[in-house]
């Protein structure tokens, strides 16, 4: 099993608005307050490759407390620089919110695709019942652009270009590794399946997961190969102390925060007109799954949504990704209550949990996929 250290770069304030995003006014950040997160997050991701993780993580977000990072690309830029061995994952670039998606380039990184939630499209002003197709043809066109020679013209719905002709090219070749994080769409799970890109399950119940990644690797059966484990990723939330006790008592402030706070919004930014497709919409009515704000300590517990415990009962608990999922890559983020003691606890994790699934260390999870 690999292991990328995943962040948010959240701005962690309680308040008792209805939503924290797109109408969350922004009278609420302190630009001092984020100055000092921002070092203290891009320090920790720096911490996680000298700790041993093989990925850092960094995604995009719009407009809220929850993840303060709209430009991931500028992270990963940085963090490719200051990095010499780790992966770097922009999950993900949110393809139909851009009106230049030539803009995405590679370079040492995997690129995730995506379309971006909800409230993104109020915060953005991009019609969501555009949604799939505009993402749909995002890719093609990045791709192209990656693997043909240029120029090109490129005469999409959504996007046109007299000459498509991006300097540089890409480093890896034929292109970057493509991961798609998603939430179990069935549209999304065929699309990527097809192309052989991993497919990344975010903040998800694990008997859902299980599902999903039954339906992955069935789509990947009649596409005519077998889904690599390391095409079957999970980013959840973990939380490791010296003591079960302990860890419960920092994961029921911090990890509920992101359900609770974080991800706090009215239905309709969660699902604006158009945005989920017609199956995927009777799906997601029909699961059973609570929206992020009912969600008690003990339902993100017993679901799976997150992983708490002192290192053995860490272990324990992934081994239930590892050999029963038989997921390849776990992206986690970490939050100890503070920057001093989220250092600790990423240490602790990497000296007593990732060396008991190291198994795999030398085998490249990227080669043969998503590419």
């Amino acid at each position: 099993m690999k292991f990328y250290y995943f962040h948010l770069m959240p701005y962690p304030l309680e308040h008792d608005e209805p939503s924290s995003w797109v109408t969350f006014s922004n009278r609420h950040y302190d630009p001092q307050v984020g100055h000092t997160l921002y070092n203290q997050y891009l320090d920790q991701l720096e911490y996680a490759e000298q700790l041993g993780w093989d990925g850092l993580c960094v995604n995009e977000h719009h407009q809220n407390c929850y993840g303060t990072m709209p430009s991931p690309n500028v992270m990963a830029a940085m963090l490719v620089r200051r990095t010499s061995r780790a992966r770097i994952a922009i999950l993900g670039n949110g393809l139909p919110l851009r009106e230049n998606p030539l803009r995405i380039s590679g370079g040492r990184v995997i690129s995730g695709f995506v379309r971006g939630i909800g409230p993104e499209y109020y915060s953005t002003g991009v019609n969501p019942s555009h949604s799939r197709e505009r993402f749909y043809e995002a890719a093609d066109l990045i791709i192209r652009a990656w693997t043909e020679a240029g120029p090109f013209p490129y005469d999409g719905r959504f996007y046109r270009y007299h000459f498509v002709n991006p300097w540089p090219r890409p480093l890896q070749q034929p292109h970057p590794p493509v991961w798609c994080p998603s939430q179990g769409s069935a549209e999304t799970v065929e699309w990527a399946a097809r192309r052989r890109f991993p497919y990344l399950m975010v903040f998800t119940p694990i008997k859902r997961i299980a599902q999903i990644y039954g339906e992955y690797r069935e789509a990947c059966e009649r596409n005519g190969y077998t889904a690599s484990r390391y095409q079957l990723t999970v980013n959840l939330p973990i939380i490791v102390a010296e003591s079960d006790a302990r860890a419960y008592a920092i994961a029921r402030r911090h990890a509920l925060w992101v359900y609770h706070v974080g991800l706090r919004m009215s239905l309709p930014f969660w699902q604006p007109p158009g945005y989920t497709t017609e199956p995927s919409l009777k799906r997601v009515l029909t699961s059973g799954i609570k929206l992020p704000t009912e969600l008690t300590f003990e339902d993100l517990e017993d679901g799976g949504y997150i992983i708490c415990g002192s290192p053995a009962t860490v272990r324990d608990k992934l081994k239930i990704f590892s050999d029963e999922l038989r997921a390849g890559i776990v992206c986690s983020g970490m939050n100890g209550g503070s920057h001093e003691k989220t250092l600790e606890m990423m240490q602790l994790f990497a000296e007593e949990v990732m060396p008991h699934f190291r198994e795999d260390a030398g085998v490249d999870e990227t080669a043969g996929v998503g590419r």
